[in-house]
């Protein structure tokens, strides 16, 4: 590549999401430029009040991940993702939810889609993006969702290791599915736990099928 580098935008609630994509990029897109932008409190207080209360925030996030000649802004939270595509529309560039491709392949999987969260606030908006999926490929689709007890908590104290285990844990706990869907870009790390639950049911994380719609996008 000549010039200057092509550079995706990221909006990210949460810091320990920014090696998860550095990571993906350099094994994926090492062409792509990465420039993250962080605002910890959108999701604590997405939780608190719904989504739709902090939009006016999350435009200003999005704003400030283009900055500096972004190709486009994928936001990689799933409980804000909604909000960040609706009020992302007039930014200038393109604004990419993180778990649409995850959804869009779990509807082609079957009918019978589960959803693991581990805060409930994700539950709403995952649900009903599967469902929109669902619409636009004119297949009817049954979501049943679940939030890990006790998963966040081991999260907030740092415990990643035991966080991932928790959610791997509920995975295996699953019947009935065509597609397991991990609700957050956080529970990505259960997917490498479970290789038992794959051999017979797709289980979905938005990590890196997320960075590859929007690195398709960017890099045009």
């Amino acid at each position: 590549m000549t010039g200057r580098p092509v550079t995706l935008g990221l909006l990210h609630t949460s810091s320990v999401h920014v090696p998860v994509f550095e990571e993906l990029r350099d094994a994926g897109h090492p062409e792509l430029g990465l420039r993250h932008h962080v605002v910890e409190d959108l999701l604590a207080r997405a939780r608190q009040e719904g989504p739709d209360a902090v939009a006016i925030d999350v435009r200003a996030a999005l704003v400030r991940a283009a900055e500096g000649g972004a190709a486009a802004v994928l936001c990689t939270c799933s409980t804000i993702g909604g909000v960040a595509e609706t009020v992302g529309a007039d930014i200038g560039v393109p604004v990419v939810r993180v778990d649409r491709p995850m959804a869009a392949a779990a509807v082609a999987a079957g009918p019978r889609v589960v959803v693991l969260a581990t805060v409930a606030s994700t539950v709403g908006p995952t649900s009903a993006l599967i469902e929109d999926e669902a619409r636009r490929a004119g297949r009817d689709v049954s979501v049943r969702a679940e939030v890990v007890d006790g998963a966040w908590e081991r999260f907030e104290a740092g415990d990643s290791e035991g966080y991932a285990e928790g959610v791997a844990r509920a995975v295996r706990g699953v019947r009935n599915a065509d597609a397991i869907v991990l609700a957050q870009a956080s529970m990505a790390g259960a997917e490498s736990l479970v290789p038992d639950v794959r051999e017979r049911v797709p289980v979905l994380s938005s990590p890196r099928l997320g960075l590859a719609s929007a690195a398709a996008l960017a890099l045009g």
